[in-house]
């Protein structure tokens, strides 16, 4: 059992100022798995008056300084690597080998990334008579999702701590733990007092009470497009900076070429990773129509391979991460049913002998992009996919979307593929599973604003000044 009854504020581990806690489900058992305290408008308070305090100087720390911070954390990281994530695994269900593997290797190579791009990063450049200069925004608020914890939390807080931004956390409440431990490492390695600050708590409270405070100077969100669009509002009085990465829906163009039943297996076992709760999941599958038959039967055959269960096992997929959010799939799946999309494997209800978890059958239909299923990001274990007639067609549908955040291209051609990347409307497009910790990533259209990862991630906690005329004769 989990107790984590403090928050971090200030250099140091301290009660609720209004006691009040939460109890944390296992979403494998449905058992409780833990507690946490429930934050308030007055805990926020205390830690962005800390945070404000703390900037006035870590903000004139030095280059050395803050990469001597960042490598220690980087040291005690490395040693609780295997504590984050077994506490990963526990609070939302991955499967151990993606919670100690992928998981926490993406929280590591934020860290690592932001220490890279220290070294080198250009705070002051020269242009004629002006001196430019970056200089940290301030004080930030970053509040986190549950589905890929150590992701969202490093990506945020690593390079925040770079550019020399203080900064109050607020993790999800689903997913608490691994935040929890993350604080620990940060706190362990000495990070000076005030400068990381940790609130556990519902969004609608300490959320709110981050996005309308007037010494707040930054929020950086990850999550839904509802709640993104009321930070936005919220924020709006105080005319802070908002980060937004929200939801997406997002196009796999799979090219007719030799290759295309094993591309469409490898996009649909990969949409089944993570149980499906990934913002960037590839869930809209592009198949050429004249080999519609033969990429059925290879997406039939990835799904039903893709083995469920107990995420201290030897499963591929584990539960989501609530019953709620079980629920909530199991409504979108019937909705296809209802509305006349072709069910491929899958389907309603739990896999076979587990009764008791978040469990979903991982799940595949054929539709058309204009059902229910095909329009709304359902955020479980559903892959649908769509026929295209040409290459124009395939475009016509990938950006036939609200959302905008990901895309992705599989295929021997690669001109072919860079040529289709150049006309998605996404932020971001990965052929051939292409992988890189430099690479922004953010959305267009109702997928957010802003960019996170690589040197474009130090940005976002970046203000221009112009100082004209210090070159002057």
């Amino acid at each position: 059992m989990r107790d984590y009854l403090k928050f971090y504020i200030d250099g140091k581990w301290v009660d609720p100022i209004e006691p009040k806690t939460a109890e944390v489900i296992n979403p494998a058992t449905e058992a409780v798995s833990g507690h946490i305290s429930l934050g308030s408008p007055a805990d926020v308070d205390k830690a962005v008056a800390a945070a404000r305090r703390a900037f006035a100087s870590y903000s004139e720390t030095s280059v050395k300084d803050r990469l001597d911070l960042l490598e220690t954390i980087q040291a005690e990281y490395l040693r609780r690597e295997r504590e984050l994530g077994e506490a990963i695994t526990e609070e939302m269900g991955a499967p151990i080998s993606l919670g100690c593997g992928f998981h926490t290797l993406l929280g590591k190579g934020h860290l690592g990334t932001a220490i890279e791009i220290l070294k080198e990063y250009k705070f002051e450049e020269e242009r004629g008579v002006t001196l430019i200069r970056k200089e940290p925004i301030g004080v930030c608020g970053l509040i986190t999702p549950w589905n890929w914890p150590m992701n969202q939390t490093c990506v945020k807080i690593f390079p925040a701590l770079a550019v020399g931004c203080t900064m109050i956390l607020k993790p999800p409440q689903l997913a608490p733990y691994s935040a929890q431990l993350l604080a620990e490492i940060i706190d362990a390695a000495g990070v000076p007092a005030g400068v990381f600050n940790m609130i556990q708590g519902k969004g609608s409270v300490i959320g709110t009470a981050l996005t309308t405070h007037e010494d707040v100077d930054m929020i950086s969100f990850t999550g839904s497009e509802s709640v993104g669009i009321q930070i936005q509002k919220d924020a709006a009085d105080t005319v802070k900076r908002v980060g937004l990465e929200l939801g997406g829906k997002s196009p796999w163009i799979v090219l007719d070429d030799p290759d295309l039943a094993t591309n469409v297996a490898g996009a649909t076992a990969g949409m089944m990773g993570n149980s499906g709760q990934t913002c960037s999941a590839g869930s809209r599958l592009l198949v050429p129509n004249a080999r519609m038959d033969e990429a059925k039967a290879a997406a039939r055959e990835a799904c039903e391979g893709v083995t469920v269960g107990d995420p201290n096992g030897n499963f591929a997929m584990g539960p989501v991460v609530s019953m709620d959010q079980y629920k909530d799939i199991q409504r979108y799946i019937q909705l296809g049913i209802d509305e006349g999309a072709e069910l491929i494997a899958g389907g309603p209800g739990k896999p076979e002998g587990l009764e008791k978890g978040a469990y979903v059958r991982p799940t595949v239909f054929l539709s058309n992009n204009q059902r229910t299923i095909d329009r709304e990001e359902i955020f479980g274990p559903v892959l649908v996919m769509m026929g295209y007639d040409d290459l124009d067609d395939a475009i016509e549908i990938a950006n036939d979307s609200n959302f905008g955040l990901g895309g992705y291209v599989s295929g021997q051609d690669l001109e072919t593929a860079r040529a289709l990347s150049k006309r998605m409307r996404t932020g971001a497009i990965w052929i051939n599973g292409a992988f890189d910790f430099h690479a922004p990533f953010g959305g267009y259209k109702r997928s957010g604003n802003g960019r996170e990862w690589g040197e474009f991630g130090f940005e976002e906690y970046l203000e221009v000044k112009s100082v004209i005329g210090w070159n002057a004769a």
